[in-house]
């Protein structure tokens, strides 16, 4: 036996996960809530306690983590245009594993500066111009930066004859130089930046945090969170040399903070009538909705549901929306029992709306256009229509008492027409909580961490939405 110990710091939960390397089996898993405030460890240790319950005390080969704890990596964005480079930097520290508190667009201002100062980010992200292209804003940037009282780590991914100048004003920060994120017009490039946010991931945030005692337990903390979902679910849809994944995919980790959506498709137009608009997404894209989680962005639900609503879809009274919204408010480690037969309805139309909304939000939209030659469509985003696989992952979804009606909420819906979210597919549930483990793991053992998936993943049947007409 060769065990290895899989360590997710939840923003809730503290998750871990024994597999065993030459059997390429799942150990046990176990879980206890994160206790970011004190003392990390203490959650560490009682989940690792809990988890010895199952499988007796095991003598680990190595110990790795992943972490979205203590508001997980937050990052700033400055870029040039709306829909261009400063988007493309939203992309690029998405998919690295981020939570992007603020997006700059155009010349920096005197109230972006005073919003940097108040609440400095982990990473600022600063990008801006084409190659050869505009310079002048992005070194008006980085002047402004300079002045600023605060320090932190700055990426510079624009314009390269922008970089030298920019990386001058802001010597006295710690500067990583990338390529541009936005080489050409519409071209992303994001991996060196991805690259470089997660080194500066390892050296500096996990210090941040006041994890440093945790980590003195692990051979190494390798990424964020959502970076480690994101590499499981690529792995899952592409596969390895040796192993063959499942094809393109929708996944949603809905979680007690945020709930986040990833995409691993190319998701081009799938008709000659219909013109892409915008930038092109990365065929692995993550998106995060800050305000729509289980517990501690119940709110956020509510918000753009309506107490109305979520009270019709669980079959309780309003009053009944507004007392359970302050109790798990109260206590985020909060989970619903049989005991209590409307904190089980509730918590199903909480996850049900959190799904609808990320992926409605994710997924691209198709809208019509009149042109003198006739009706056209343009399509922003990603078309993912044709997708076959719908993987649900997080606490209230593995607990709950219908998952695959949750999942269901990630298709197509008439209610949403715009959103070109898939037609049908196969329901597959994380109800292990194995996929950031997987995602840890694939760093040293990719054909194992596939594996287990595909063993381990549930399949909950086909799905299909229910619509009476879909245009183009």
């Amino acid at each position: 036996m060769r065990p290895v110990l899989l360590i997710d710091f939840g923003s809730t939960f503290t998750k871990v996960t024994a597999v065993d390397l030459d059997e390429e089996v799942l150990l046990g898993h176990a879980s206890a809530f994160t206790t970011v405030d004190h003392d990390i460890g203490d959650g560490l240790a009682l989940a690792i306690k809990q988890l010895e319950q199952k499988t007796g005390a095991l003598s680990y080969e190595y110990r790795l983590a992943c972490s979205s704890a203590a508001g997980g990596l937050r990052m700033m964005v400055s870029g040039l245009v709306p829909e261009l480079t400063a988007e493309a930097g939203r992309l690029a520290a998405l998919g690295a594993g981020a939570k992007i508190t603020r997006i700059f667009t155009h010349r920096l201002g005197r109230r972006d500066l005073a919003l940097i100062e108040a609440n400095p980010p982990d990473i600022l992200l600063l990008t801006g111009g084409t190659d050869g292209g505009n310079r002048a804003v992005i070194t008006d940037n980085a002047s402004a930066l300079a002045r600023l009282s605060v320090r932190f780590p700055v990426i510079i991914a624009g314009n390269r004859d922008a970089s030298d100048d920019c990386e001058d004003l802001l010597r006295d920060f710690e500067v990583t130089v990338c390529p541009n994120v936005m080489p050409r017009f519409n071209k992303l490039n994001v991996e060196p930046v991805q690259r470089a946010i997660r080194s500066l991931f390892l050296t500096h945030i996990i210090r941040a945090r006041g994890m440093t005692k945790a980590t003195s337990l692990l051979s190494g903390i390798l990424m964020p969170t959502p970076s480690a979902v994101l590499s499981a679910v690529k792995l899952l849809a592409t596969g390895t040399e040796r192993e063959a994944g499942i094809g393109e995919l929708f996944a949603v980790d809905v979680g007690g903070a945020t709930t986040d959506v990833y995409s691993i498709a190319e998701g081009h137009p799938t008709d000659v009538s219909v013109v892409l608009k915008g930038l092109e997404e990365p065929y692995a894209k993550r998106t995060v909705e800050g305000d729509i989680g289980m517990r501690y962005s119940a709110s956020g639900i509510n918000d753009v549901v309506g107490t109305e609503n979520l009270a019709a879809k669980a079959g309780v009274s309003e009053d009944d929306v507004r007392h359970y919204l302050a109790n798990i408010a109260d206590d985020k480690a909060y989970v619903p029992t049989a005991d209590d037969p409307n904190s089980v309805l509730l918590d199903l139309a909480l996850a049900s709306s959190a799904v609808d909304i990320a992926t409605t939000r994710h997924a691209g939209t198709l809208e019509e256009a009149y042109t003198t030659s006739g009706i056209v469509y343009v399509q922003t985003g990603k078309d993912l229509r044709a997708i076959r696989h719908i993987l649900l992952t997080g606490g209230s979804v593995i607990h709950a008492s219908d998952p695959k009606s949750i999942a269901e909420h990630a298709l197509y819906s008439e209610e949403s027409p715009l959103s070109l979210r898939p037609l049908e597919a196969e329901i597959w549930l994380d109800e292990n909580y194995i996929l950031a483990a997987m995602g840890v793991l694939a760093e040293r053992e990719s054909d194992i961490a596939l594996r287990l998936m595909k063993r381990e993943l549930k399949s909950l049947g086909m799905s299909a939405a229910r619509m009476s007409a879909l245009k183009a």
